[in-house]
C-alpha cells in the first residue's frame, strides 16, 4: 500500500526463516538482489548480531527489527519505538512532554520503545515487571537526565499515569498483567502493543476504570512506514492505511 500511494517499485512478501538458519536465510535473501527485511519475533536478537552496522536506536533497543542492504553494508534498525510514538502523538492526540507514563513489561517489546518515549521529555516514565530485577535491569541500560524508573508491582496502587503500555505478553493468552486498576485515572490512555485480538483484558480493566483505550494495529503501520522510510528515502502518508486495516472502526 506504501509502494502504491508513493509510486515506488516494490515487491514486499514474507520469508519463513528456521529457527536455526536465520542468519543462512537472510544472507541468500541479500545475495538474490533484496534491499531490505522486516524481522519480527522470535529473529530481532539475531538480527542485531547479523547487522554489521547498527543505528543508535537499535543499540538502545538491543534488537534490530529493520535490516537495509547497502552495497558493502548490512544496516541494522529498530522503529517500534518511532512508530509507537508517532501513534501516540499523531493518531492519538497524546502529550507526551510532561506526561507520567507507565511501561508494563521489560521485555524485548518494551526495550525497543523506551528510548523514543524518552526521547519525548516525559515527566516520568516507569518501568514494572511481574519479575522487578528485570524492570531494574531496563531501566538501567539508559544513561542521561531522562531514565525511566523501575517500581515492584507493591508500589503501583500509589500512582496515577496518563499513558499506560501494556508490552507484555499477556493478551496473547487472554490474560491480564498484574497491575491495579487505580494506575489508570478518567482521561489517561491505555495502550496495548497487541493488535487484532478485539478488546483485550487489559482493555477491558482500562475502560471499566473510565481511561481511553487503543490496541497496536497503529503503530504496526506506523513503524512500518519508518521502516519504509529507511529503505526507501519516502515518508508514505499513515492514516489511510490505519483506517482501511481496520475497516473504519475507530478506537474506543
Amino acid at each position: 500500500m506504501f509502494a502504491r500511494e508513493t509510486g515506488q517499485d516494490l515487491t514486499y512478501e514474507r520469508l519463513l526463516a528456521p529457527l536455526d538458519g536465520f542468519h543462512q536465510a537472510v544472507e541468500q535473501f541479500r545475495l538474490e538482489g533484496a534491499r531490505g527485511a522486516n524481522v519480527t519475533v522470535p529473529f530481532k536478537l539475531d538480527a542485531f548480531r547479523y547487522a554489521s552496522e547498527l543505528t543508535v536506536r537499535a543499540r538502545l533497543a538491543g534488537a534490530v527489527n529493520t535490516l537495509r542492504f547497502d552495497a558493502d553494508r548490512i544496516v541494522g534498525d529498530n522503529t517500534d519505538g518511532v512508530g509507537l510514538c508517532a501513534d501516540l502523538v499523531n493518531n492519538l492526540g497524546v502529550v507526551l512532554s510532561g506526561a507520567r507514563i507507565l511501561m508494563v513489561g521489560a521485555g524485548g517489546a518494551a526495550r525497543g520503545v523506551i528510548g523514543p518515549l524518552l526521547a519525548a521529555n516525559p515527566a516520568q516514565l516507569v518501568i514494572t515487571n511481574r519479575t522487578y530485577q528485570r524492570a531494574e535491569e531496563v531501566a538501567r541500560q539508559f544513561d542521561g537526565d531522562r531514565r525511566p524508573v523501575a517500581m515492584t508491582l507493591q508500589q503501583l496502587p500509589a500512582q496515577r499515569f496518563d499513558v499506560v503500555v501494556n508490552a507484555t505478553s499477556a493478551s496473547l493468552s487472554d490474560s491480564l498483567p498484574l497491575i491495579p486498576v487505580s494506575c489508570f485515572d478518567a482521561g489517561s490512555l491505555a495502550y496495548d502493543m497487541m493488535y487484532g485480538i478485539g478488546q483485550t483484558p487489559f482493555l477491558t480493566l482500562a475502560s471499566q476504570a473510565g481511561a481511553r483505550t487503543a490496541d497496536g494495529l497503529g503503530m504496526l503501520v506506523e513503524q512500518a512506514a519508518e521502516a519504509f522510510f529507511v529503505w526507501r528515502g519516502v515518508r508514505p502518508a499513515t492514516l489511510p492505511v490505519i483506517k482501511q486495516l481496520r475497516g473504519h472502526r475507530p478506537t474506543t
